[in-house]
């Protein structure tokens, strides 16, 4: 069994001698490589052109014997292709080019044309699925409507997230319009991503946490579901929602084919809120890559074994892989998964 036709049973909830692994956002500043293309390249420069995009993706697989590769790009492709550019600002964090203020402008936001804007995503696939030729998972992924809405409302990275609440609980009906623009784009962006060559799709929620409970499903939740209801049979669909712990149960509801947790629930207790039939992955925090290698290799064995006996765990982190990991932890990691007896 390849590493390609592990990860997949693994999403089907086989039994494995030990989990498959891939690690969000595989590429980064930890890599030294990544960092030398970043002194010639901008990080649009390296997500917009399709053979840079191959070669980031291909970067952390050439050091680690990981089980998928996921596309390098960025899940704020989808509010540009709409209208709404984006960049990185000088201090730090995303800035939109500009924020949404009104209902006039959400409803100019052009969702047509999804694939023809963003073709460059599509064959940037089909490079990494021709490099990667059946031996390992190719993922494509985006950021969930709710996501995405917080960035295109607030203008950009925010700590309170005041603008996009405010608009969730005031305005309601442009609020919808806004996100079923966003579930249209998505449909179309994820389509176009299994027929560039994606395998399963990962739909982040990487803001899900921070609205209140009780409007979870409203905000969020609902939105993501018809998403995965149009693509369901179409392709295999991963959420991750970042501090959301308490609705594992209602995500699973939505029928994806696994859930991706965050680091701040035992896994096994997630996995008790989830049917054996949907495959869980997770959930490492990634601030332990930063520490040494027995501790990488304790914590991730700590997972493993609470795991075991649970067909359909795919390791991962609970987040993204952060700039101060230290490669001999991600070293540890990956052989401590894959050389797990159990």
């Amino acid at each position: 069994m390849n590493s390609r036709e592990r990860f997949h049973a693994a999403l089907n909830c086989q039994p494995l001698d030990r989990p498959p692994i891939w690690v969000m956002r595989q590429a980064g500043r930890y890599l030294p490589e990544y960092r030398a293309l970043k002194e010639k390249y901008s990080f649009l420069e390296l997500a917009q052109t399709p053979e840079l995009a191959l070669e980031v993706t291909l970067q952390p697989l050439k050091r680690f014997d990981l089980d998928a590769a996921i596309l390098f790009s960025d899940i704020l492709v989808i509010p540009e292709a709409l209208g709404q550019g984006y960049h990185f600002r000088d201090q730090g964090g995303i800035g939109m080019n500009y924020r949404l203020d009104t209902r006039d402008q959400i409803d100019v936001l052009d969702a047509s044309a999804i694939k023809e804007k963003l073709s460059y995503v599509a064959q940037a696939l089909k490079l990494i699925s021709a490099e990667l030729d059946g031996s390992k998972a190719t993922l494509g992924f985006g950021g969930s409507p709710w996501t995405l809405a917080t960035y295109m409302v607030e203008g950009g990275s925010s700590k309170n997230f005041e603008r996009v609440k405010a608009l969730f609980y005031s305005d309601r009906s442009s609020f919808n319009a806004l996100m079923e623009k966003l579930v249209a784009a998505l449909i179309d962006y994820f389509r176009m991503q299994v027929s560039a060559g994606a395998e399963a799709i990962q739909i982040f929620d990487s803001w899900g946490g921070i609205i209140s409970g009780n409007d979870y499903y409203e905000a969020s939740l609902q939105w993501i579901k018809q998403i995965i209801d149009a693509v369901r049979d179409e392709v295999p669909m991963i959420i991750y929602a970042k501090g959301t712990a308490p609705h594992i149960a209602r995500q699973a509801a939505t029928f994806p084919k696994a859930i991706a947790v965050d680091w701040t629930i035992p896994i096994q207790e997630a996995a008790k809120q989830v049917p054996a039939n949907i495959a869980i992955q997770g959930n490492l925090d990634p601030v332990i890559l930063d520490t040494t290698p027995e501790i990488v290799r304790q914590n991730a064995t700590r997972i493993l074994d609470a795991m075991r006996d649970r067909p359909g765990h795919i390791f991962n982190l609970g987040h993204g892989i952060l700039p101060t990991a230290r490669i001999e932890n991600m070293e540890a990691l990956v052989n401590t998964v894959v050389g797990y007896t159990g």
